[in-house]
């Protein structure tokens, strides 16, 4: 059985910069690389999808920040009141079983 090649990011987008820029022809890549075409038309589609990324605005990652910084002082919070919430429930317990008196 053979095994799946792997390919680096890197590769990747050398090998579609190659051709989206007209260096070489998808056919002569595919040949000179061993893919399929299949693979090629992969790759070239979610390099053109994720290529508006390159060109996001600080504002946008900021507010992805933001969102990010807000959530994890609410884990924080509901971390703290669940630690709170067993203690009192512990608390109970005993005195409810008679052993506090």
């Amino acid at each position: 059985m053979a095994k799946r090649r792997r390919f680096t990011p890197e590769f990747k987008a050398q090998v579609v910069l190659e051709e989206l820029t007209g260096v070489k022809q998808q056919a002569e890549l595919c040949r000179e690389h061993r893919l399929s075409r299949q693979v090629f038309s992969r790759w070239r589609a979610e390099f053109v999808e994720r290529a508006p990324d390159i060109f996001a605005t600080e504002r946008s990652r900021s507010g992805e920040q933001e969102r990010i910084a807000e959530l994890e002082q609410m884990i924080g919070r509901l971390t703290m009141e669940l630690a709170v919430s067993k203690k009192a429930s512990s608390i109970l317990t005993y005195l409810s079983n008679g052993s506090g008196r």
